[in-house]
């Protein structure tokens, strides 16, 4: 069989689906040291992978823009080809990623058996919606034959110049005690998943009143809704950093502090891929899909006992018998307790093993 020398890994769903592929090339490496890998992701994702010692390069494939169709597939496989690939894995599940596979001449193509694509497989492993995204996708590698391997998480490596945008924000913000950071980000594409504005601001208010301070982290689309709660909190030590940083600069500020607190979202990712604790809201949807946090202090909040609960894979516009109970019900003291009690576990294994 000809040596593995050039793996591609097609991932184009959304921004926490690609951090959760991570895991994936970080074994597939170790098994295949001499390998080059690159990525297939949306523009959004790409500068995520910017550093990663794994991944030769990250390169963005814009399917609902200017690469939308068949020429902007063709286009990339054009770009492709030259690089004689002998692997593709592909743990997205659509047939345009399959095609890519098939058409840029990998001769090992492994996917899943629920692909809309797995036709054009060489290999198709059993998709479980019993496991967790990561273990998911890391058991595409059962269809090589590279003996067993030990799980873990991904890794998000900012860059020095990435490090330093962060220690100017925390300046010109005029924080004044960058060791007792939390970071919330109340941001999520989808209403059903998001905790309710007031009650981010009065955990805000109850991580002030504990001697903390807050970092409100989101895109540009999430300024509006950072303003609104740095408003309601009345306080000095909520900063809104919202659409100031990268995503790999968020990373990066998500990595000082000692506890982020979010939705169901990208974010509660990138935190594990940088070792943080995170808090979890989860509303609309269920750990069970095998998104949920997956780091050692990791939790999450969540309303038991909903007959309508999970109404939805992605979540909604709006709560589909207008109750929003499963967000409605979880009360800030009650995740302020959680969020203490994780930075207190975290705070004690850590010194015990120093």
């Amino acid at each position: 069989m000809k040596e593995i020398e050039n793996i591609l890994v097609i991932q184009t769903a959304f921004i926490g689906d690609a951090v959760l592929t991570l895991p994936l090339i970080q074994i597939i490496r170790k098994k295949y040291p001499a390998s080059k890998v690159d990525i297939v992701v949306t523009p959004r994702s790409k500068d995520l992978f910017a550093n990663h010692p794994d991944i030769r390069e990250a390169i963005a494939f814009d399917k609902r823009g200017k690469d939308r169709g068949l020429s902007g597939l063709l286009r990339l496989v054009k770009h492709l080809q030259s690089r004689s690939y002998d692997l593709a894995l592909v743990p997205h599940r659509s047939l345009r990623s399959a095609a890519l596979a098939f058409l840029v001449g990998a001769p090992q193509r492994i996917g899943f058996n629920r692909s809309a694509g797995r036709f054009l497989m060489t290999g198709t492993a059993r998709y479980r919606k019993d496991l967790h995204e990561i273990d998911r996708n890391l058991s595409l590698l059962n269809a090589l034959p590279i003996g067993a391997w030990r799980p873990e998480l991904p890794r998000l490596y900012p860059s020095e110049a990435d490090r330093k945008k962060v220690d100017r924000l925390l300046i010109e913000l005029e924080v004044g005690h960058p060791e007792k950071l939390v970071a919330i980000a109340p941001g999520t594409i989808w209403n059903t998943k998001r905790w309710p504005k007031e009650r981010f601001a009065s955990l805000a208010v109850n991580f002030d009143d504990a001697g903390l301070e807050v970092m409100l982290i989101g895109g540009e689309d999430d300024k509006r809704l950072c303003n609104e709660i740095r408003t309601l909190s009345g306080s000095f030590r909520v900063y809104d950093t919202s659409g100031t940083l990268s995503l790999l600069q968020s990373a990066e500020l998500i990595r000082r502090c000692k506890l982020l607190v979010c939705n169901d979202s990208a974010p509660m990712h990138f935190a594990t891929a940088v070792g943080t604790p995170v808090l979890a809201i989860f509303g609309a949807t269920v750990p069970a899909f095998g998104f949920g946090p997956t780091g050692p202090f990791d939790a999450v909040v969540e309303t038991q006992g909903l007959e309508c609960r999970p109404c939805s894979i992605h979540g909604g516009d709006k709560c589909p018998i207008k109750t929003f109970d499963c967000m409605n019900n979880i009360t800030h003291d009650r995740v302020f307790r959680s969020a203490m009690e994780i930075m207190s576990k975290e705070t004690v294994v850590r010194r015990s093993t120093h």
